[in-house]
């Protein structure tokens, strides 16, 4: 039997679905670096290695495809928010420990700033342009509410205030924004899937207990990784002889999979389409 659908909900169902290939396609990505180079000590680290194209390509297809997402809900709005991070991840990469960092123990090697400052500035004006058309089309299409005001004040100041930081303290920001902007993108992350388990009204019984299991998984994958940085900062080396940052980053790499999976195959059937109604 042919099922009837409509083109917006098959449009809704390709983003979500190219949600999931990006994470697959970083994931594979990772694990043949891993076969072909050897373990990473994290996730983030595929930045430098041949898996970095795939796991910069993946971010930015994801923040895009959250974007495009309708929807006038706090659950859009946080997924929003955390397409900018997403971006973040992508184009700020993480520390390494390397020769050429001086006194300093890990660092961004000085060979990979200038790709910084130029996707940076790329990506901040087109998340800026995106933001003003956001409220414009808002205004024209009669959508326009309170959420998208606060949703796009917030963008806004979150974009400003890593232009400010990065003009400002460019040395801090290239060891800290990186992992700042990972650990805020998977708490927005299980803040959705928080709001799916405990909102009676958002999802079907059936799939609450699996919202709040993922919820809880990344805030202990999240505790787990910020218990690494403290033992870290401490001197401890937490990459050797296990990998405790990789397992971690790939721990909610997976619950963010996971969640993802979930709310397609619930939502996959709406009449009219959104993240939710």
């Amino acid at each position: 039997m042919r099922i009837r659908t409509t083109s917006t909900q098959r449009t809704y169902r390709y983003v979500r679905l190219t949600i999931l290939a990006a994470t697959l396609l970083i994931a594979v990505a990772v694990v043949v670096e891993a076969i072909a180079g050897g373990p990473l000590p994290s996730l983030s680290a595929a930045y430098y290695t041949p898996a970095g194209p795939m796991f910069v390509a993946g971010l930015v297809v994801v923040a895009a495809a959250f974007a495009a997402l309708s929807g006038r809900s706090l659950e859009q709005g946080l997924l929003d928010l955390a397409a900018i991070l997403a971006l973040v991840i992508a184009v700020v990469p993480t520390t390494v420990e390397s020769e050429v960092c001086g006194g300093a123990t890990r660092c961004v090697p000085t060979v990979a700033v200038p790709a910084v400052v130029n996707n940076g500035i790329a990506v901040a004006s087109v998340i800026l342009i995106g933001i003003v058309a956001a409220v414009v089309l808002a205004v024209v299409q009669g959508t326009l509410s309170r959420g998208v005001v606060l949703t796009a004040t917030i963008a806004l100041a979150v974009t400003v205030g890593l232009g400010v930081w990065a003009l400002v303290a460019p040395g801090a920001f290239l060891v800290l924004a990186h992992n700042t902007a990972a650990v805020v993108f998977f708490l927005l992350i299980g803040a959705v899937a928080a709001i799916a388990a405990w909102r009676p009204q958002r999802a079907p019984r059936r799939f609450r207990p699996a919202y709040a299991a993922v919820a809880i998984g990344i805030l202990i994958a999240l505790a787990g990784l910020g218990a690494t940085l403290v033992l870290a900062i401490a001197g401890v080396d937490v990459t050797r002889p296990v990998p405790w940052v990789f397992i971690g980053e790939a721990a909610a790499l997976v619950f963010f999979a996971v969640f993802w999976l979930l709310q397609t195959i619930e939502l996959w059937n709406e009449p009219d389409p959104r993240v939710r109604a």
